[in-house]
């Protein structure tokens, strides 16, 4: 399950882990215009882990998901 939500400054999308347990914590991803934030809880921390993506950065990873093992660059 996901939700979507558009704030002023950013799209932000929550991923939801569903189906058997153990179950992760939810993923928060903002979608800002010069970059993309993912965020995560670790209960063993008790921190909010994140990371922050390019743009370009992003538009790898949704291609690369699609794509078999090997060494690629995107023409844009």
């Amino acid at each position: 399950m996901f939700s979507i939500e558009h704030e002023f400054d950013s799209t932000v999308v929550i991923l939801v882990d569903e189906g058997e347990t153990p179950l992760q914590e939810d993923v928060i991803v903002n979608t800002f215009e010069e970059c993309i934030t993912v965020e995560q809880y670790d209960p063993r921390t008790d921190r909010v882990n994140k990371i922050t993506l390019s743009i370009s950065q992003m538009r790898d990873l949704a291609a690369a998901i699609q794509l078999p093992e090997g060494v690629y660059q995107r023409d844009d």
